[in-house]
């Protein structure tokens, strides 16, 4: 498998917006691994506030899948409007009509009329029918179904879903460039566009590489995109911002999201990083709480400080992560021992389970992640289901994980720092051979390994006046060497 560090790109200017699609063959190609982002973020039109798309493979189907959300009590309303796929606009409208208890009936018969309008539908007693008003949308409906892409539309409170399928053996990067255009079409009918399109014009998205984007206070820009080689971690992480993301399915089933996921392995495999990536995927708040903010050297401060931060996070008005990082130094060996220090750790853990306990039910938009080296050093009821739902391994990544995650680091620098005039890596750095000689490296090794080449480039052109030659294989590798000498 080739792990290019620059992959193909297309460019193109569907309903005004200017659209890149990153190595559309690959991310279909990853699919069946779990659900691959190709879309997300917040600069759309109002109401649209929040849109994310993404592609999954299972049974020989792909799946396509974009979530919009929007803003405001009246925004639901304009869901009505929308004229994709066929008269889906005038079905939700049907649909919706029938929830007279949610304020929208007043409006239905109005809009329903429009999005026929839109559709060029005809009443039963007109002989002719009104041509469509919108043509730009109607290409964009009209090349989705050549493709065979039928969308299902649905709405949940302020939210709109928009799903549509395809046999994988007949997917192509066209039916993801027809899903773009789809989402970019319902972005448009929310927001009330003209017949032309002019709210996405000037606008700029990229499809398969997240642009950086504006991130909760107190998280870093880390997504789950660019997590390498833990697929089926990042899968699950993406179950649970499912979860956050359609609280009335979650409601109407009955169902409970995690409340706490315990993250074990080696140190450098990207445990906090993932804790992180959750939050930002959620689009919640991220508040690590460290060993010296519970640990006190008076009797009782411990317990008192675990209180504290529990009390705080009941009261917390946003969706958060909380990250209890090297988890075993606060509540190691819990439950050994019989002197005075084995009791104050007991009672520590004790406090904690017990805050634990009505967490969820008090304050359900929180969900609790701790990180351990050493998962034999935590007592086994502290983390039994209920309180961690979720325990999941973090191994040290594997040839395949190692050159996934160069390959998604180098493409990171690459897009923030490579200009026209200045190229940051040569056309022989290859991630697949530089894994097979980098075995028992973890992710925060292979970063320190760029950052070391990274400093050196750096200090040569400061010392010398111009660029040295780009960052070449052979750099790498001394790199490697140099990090295992210390």
């Amino acid at each position: 498998m080739g792990y290019e560090v620059r992959p193909d790109e297309e460019t193109w200017t569907p309903l005004g917006a200017r659209v890149t699609v990153v190595d559309a063959a690959a991310l279909l190609a990853a699919a069946p691994a779990g659900p691959v982002e190709l879309l997300a973020g917040t600069d759309f039109p109002a109401p649209v506030r929040e849109v994310r798309s993404s592609v999954r493979a299972h049974d020989g189907v792909h799946r396509f899948e974009a979530y919009l959300r929007v803003d405001g009590p009246g925004s639901t309303v304009g869901l009505l409007a929308l004229g994709i796929a066929g008269p889906v606009g005038l079905l939700l409208a049907q649909r919706l009509a029938a929830r007279t208890g949610d304020g929208l009936a007043a409006g239905v018969g109005r809009v329903a009329a429009e999005a026929g309008r839109r559709l060029g539908l005809r009443p039963a007693d007109t002989a002719l029918a009104e041509p469509p008003r919108d043509r730009a949308g109607q290409d964009v409906l009209r090349t989705a179904e050549e493709l065979g892409l039928r969308p299902r539309v649905s709405q949940d409170g302020g939210a709109l879903t928009v799903r549509a399928s395809v046999p994988s053996a007949e997917v192509t990067p066209a039916h993801l460039r027809a899903m773009v255009e789809l989402v970019l079409q319902t972005v448009r009918e929310l927001a009330g566009d003209t017949p032309e399109p002019t709210v996405l014009r000037g606008r700029t998205y990229t499809v398969g590489r997240r642009e950086a984007v504006a991130t909760p206070a107190g998280s870093a820009t880390v997504t789950l995109d660019q997590v390498g080689g833990l697929a089926e971690v990042v899968a699950r992480f993406r179950e649970v911002a499912v979860s956050f993301r359609h609280p009335q399915a979650m409601a109407r089933w009955g169902a409970r999201r995690p409340q706490g996921i315990l993250l074990y392995g080696p140190p450098g495999t990207g445990k906090t990083m993932l804790a992180r990536a959750l939050a930002n995927e959620i689009g919640a708040d991220f508040v690590e709480i460290r060993t010296p903010e519970i640990l006190d050297k008076f009797l009782g401060g411990s317990e008192r400080n675990i209180k504290r931060i529990f009390r705080e996070a009941r009261r917390y008005r946003r969706p958060t992560v909380m990250l209890f990082d090297e988890f075993d130094s606060i509540i190691s060996y819990a439950g050994s021992g019989g002197d005075a220090a084995s009791q104050a750790v007991n009672a520590v853990a004790g406090i904690f389970k017990q805050e634990m306990n009505t967490l969820f039910e008090e304050n359900p938009d929180v969900i609790v992640v701790a990180t351990t080296n050493f998962p034999q050093r935590v007592d086994a009821s502290l983390t039994r289901s209920g309180r961690f739902d979720l325990k999941i391994a973090i191994p040290a990544p594997d040839e395949a994980g190692r050159a996934e995650i160069l390959a998604k680091m180098i493409r990171e620098l690459i897009d923030r720092h490579e200009r026209p005039g200045f190229r940051m890596f040569a056309a022989d750095v290859d991630p697949g051979a530089l894994a097979a000689a980098t075995p028992g490296l973890t992710g925060a090794d292979l970063r320190e390994v760029l950052r070391r080449v990274q400093l050196a480039k750096a200090l040569r052109e400061a010392t010398e006046g111009a660029p040295p030659a780009p960052i070449s294989q052979d750099d790498l590798r001394e790199a490697v060497a140099g990090l295992r000498r210390g």
